[in-house]
This record gives C-alpha cells, sequence and structure tokens, in this order.
C-alpha cells in the first residue's frame, strides 16, 4: 500500500470523514481576490492567519510538495433546541481551533504525529487556504454562501489541511459550485446582506463576524463597535451565525435527519441563558461559556454584550431587571449595550433604568448609548 493510502486510512481511523491530496502549489486567484477586496477584508489579511503569504506555500516552506486534507463531519450528532439560533453548530462541535488537549485538538496533533513518523516535514504555522485545498484535493465543491460542502454530509464541516514535503499522488479535483442553478436561498435569507452575490460575501456584515471579531485592538482598526443597523439584524445570535446554512437545500437531509444527542451539549443546554450570559459569573464562564467558545473571544465583556444585543432583540420587558443589572457593570461596553437593549425593548420600566442610568454614567460613549436608547425607548 502506499503512503497515500497510508495518510488516507490514517485520516479515516482517526474520525475524519474524507481526506484527499493536493499539490503544494500557491492560490494566485485567491490573493487577487483579496487584494481586490482589502477593505473588507483587511482585518483578515493583516491578522495572525497570514493568508497572502499561507496562499504560496512554497515561499515558506521551500520543500513544500503536498496539502493533505482532512473533512472532519460536525454534525454527526443532533444540536441542542436550546443552543440552536444561539451558537453555531461549528462551535457546539467543539472542532474549530481547539486546543490539543481536547479530542479534536488532539485528532490534529495525532494526525502530525503520523506523518511525521513516515518521513514527512510538516509545515508549521503554515495556514492554507482550507476551503480552497479541499475542493482542489477532490473532498468538496462550493456553494454560493462561500463554504464548502462534502458529499453525503452538508457544509457542517470542518477541514483540517497539512502541507508536507513528501510527493504524493493526488486526487482529481472537485473546484465547482453545484447549488441548484436558480437557488439563491442563502443570499435571500441574509439579514445582514454579508451575502451580497453568489460565492462573494462582505463579512464586516456577518453576524458572526460581529460576534466575535467585533473586539478593540485587532488588526486593520478594528474595533468592539457594532453598527446599530447590524445589531437590529443578529437576532439571538450570540457566537456564530448558521442562517444560510439552514435555508440552504443541500443541508437539508442533514438537517431534517434524526441523530442521536450528545450529551456534553444536552448537559449545558440545561444551564445556559441568556441572562446568565448577560450578567456573567467566573462560575459561569468556565462551566458553561468557556468549553463551548473559546475560539476567539478572550475577553468576557463580548460574551456579554453579545447577550445584551440578544436580549434586545427579543423585546420581552421581562429582561429589564436583568438588563438594569447590567447597566451598574463595571465595563462600559456592557453598560452601552445594555443600554440599547433597553431602548430596543423600549417602554416606561426600561425608561426609568435608563434615565437613572444616565445620572451616574461618567464614559462617554456609554452615555451616548443612554441618551440614543432613550430616544428609541
Amino acid at each position: 500500500m502506499s503512503l497515500s493510502e497510508d495518510i488516507k486510512d490514517f485520516g479515516l481511523d482517526l474520525g475524519y470523514s474524507k481526506v484527499g491530496i493536493t499539490t503544494a502549489d500557491g492560490f494566485p486567484t485567491y490573493v487577487e481576490e483579496l487584494k481586490a477586496r482589502y477593505e473588507m477584508y483587511a482585518w483578515f489579511i493583516e491578522g495572525v492567519f497570514q493568508p497572502i503569504k499561507g496562499a504560496d506555500p512554497k515561499s515558506i516552506m521551500p520543500s513544500a510538495k503536498s496539502i493533505i486534507v482532512a473533512v472532519y463531519d460536525c454534525s454527526k450528532e443532533a444540536f441542542p433546541e436550546k443552543l440552536v439560533g444561539k451558537i453555531g453548530r461549528h462551535y457546539q462541535a467543539r472542532c474549530y481551533l481547539t486546543p490539543r488537549d481536547r479530542i479534536n485538538g488532539a485528532r490534529r496533533q495525532l494526525m502530525r504525529q503520523f506523518l511525521e513518523k513516515n518521513g514527512c516535514e510538516v509545515a508549521q504555522r503554515l495556514v492554507v487556504p482550507e476551503r480552497l485545498s479541499a475542493a482542489r484535493a477532490g473532498i468538496a465543491t462550493y456553494g454560493k454562501n462561500t463554504f464548502t460542502f462534502a458529499d453525503g454530509i452538508g457544509s457542517f464541516i470542518l477541514v483540517t489541511a497539512f502541507v508536507v514535503d513528501a510527493e504524493l499522488d493526488y486526487d482529481e479535483p472537485t473546484m465547482r459550485e453545484e447549488c441548484p442553478p436558480k437557488c439563491t436561498a442563502c443570499i435571500d435569507a441574509c439579514p445582514t446582506g454579508a451575502l451580497y452575490e453568489p460565492l462573494k460575501m462582505d463579512p464586516r456584515r456577518c453576524i458572526a463576524y460581529n460576534c466575535f471579531m467585533a473586539q478593540d485592538g485587532f488588526p486593520a482598526g478594528t474595533t468592539s463597535y457594532v453598527p446599530p443597523e447590524i445589531r437590529d439584524k443578529m437576532g439571538s445570535w450570540i457566537h456564530g451565525c448558521d442562517i444560510c446554512q439552514e435555508v440552504c437545500p443541500r443541508n437539508q437531509k442533514r438537517l431534517k435527519a434524526k441523530l442521536p444527542p450528545n450529551e456534553f451539549l444536552v448537559k449545558a443546554a440545561e444551564d445556559f441563558e441568556l441572562t446568565k450570559l448577560l450578567n456573567l459569573t467566573d462560575e459561569f464562564y468556565a462551566r458553561t461559556v468557556q468549553p463551548l467558545m473559546y475560539n476567539y473571544i478572550r475577553e468576557k465583556k463580548y460574551f456579554q454584550r453579545n447577550a445584551a444585543i440578544a436580549l434586545g432583540n427579543t423585546g420581552d420587558p421581562a429582561y429589564i431587571p436583568d438588563l438594569a443589572q447590567a447597566m451598574q457593570d463595571s465595563e462600559e461596553l456592557v453598560r452601552s449595550y445594555a443600554a440599547w437593549a433597553l431602548g430596543k425593548i423600549g417602554g416606561s420600566q426600561a425608561k426609568q433604568v435608563l434615565e437613572a442610568s444616565l445620572a451616574r454614567e461618567t464614559c462617554q460613549s456609554a452615555k451616548n448609548e443612554i441618551e440614543a436608547a432613550l430616544v428609541a425607548a
């Protein structure tokens, strides 16, 4: 048996659903697209992943010859109804950017160790365009929502790529878009207009981006500010968004399938409440939040901001006491977005909380949000 077959078999044994192999040639079209839409993607281009460098693997690793691409099925088990619509399925599956001491992080590390044991040099800290790599390796096709789809699974997948110095057997590419010809379900369903045409997205308008990339101190002047017109359309999402995948015809079979429960998620869902996320304690963060949402957000205030937006979008006055408590939080960001939520809910009780908060507020940005909320309420 060839090394290529050994690699694929080992990947399947680890729990990957598909494994393909392609060349380590560059992705010039990808670079052209990023540069052409630099304003939209500056935060990504200038960030830690360095996608322009990763799109030319040999410029970082001159000995690179092959890219091994593995697909993990994130949707093999059911997702609790209480978490759907709040936390994206990829993140509930705990497989994205996972630490090595968690099972999905260990899987990646075991694959790397297998490759090294079999004489391959594996690139360190080299992030190639993984979705494009999967299509070039013959294990995925494109969707108009910019996601990749694996046959028999759909788009709820994690793609992982390993760049190696070994000359391997390459698979036939499947670099094509396979959505129904006239289908625009994902574009029509996107609440913020982030998907503005097939295979094109402005990430700055994406709900997921505004959940976790909108943080102060990120590259290209990215800040924690979420525009009001985006807040209004974020619904109850607090970490990710699945809307464009939920409406996709190519995902319906899996979404409607009767799947076994994941007991860890069942337990997490029992304890999960947006109000607990808003007024976040160390205990709730450690027990319920961090095990599910460790990927991008490192400061608790961003979870609290997202919870405030979600609670405001319910329009339910029952949450006013919780938001009133948040108006006394030590973080200006939390007070600001709690104020917006109170304005969104409106009514005399919300106005009373806002007026009392304005009288004691000392930070200008929070004052601005409170004043705007009073007008809206």
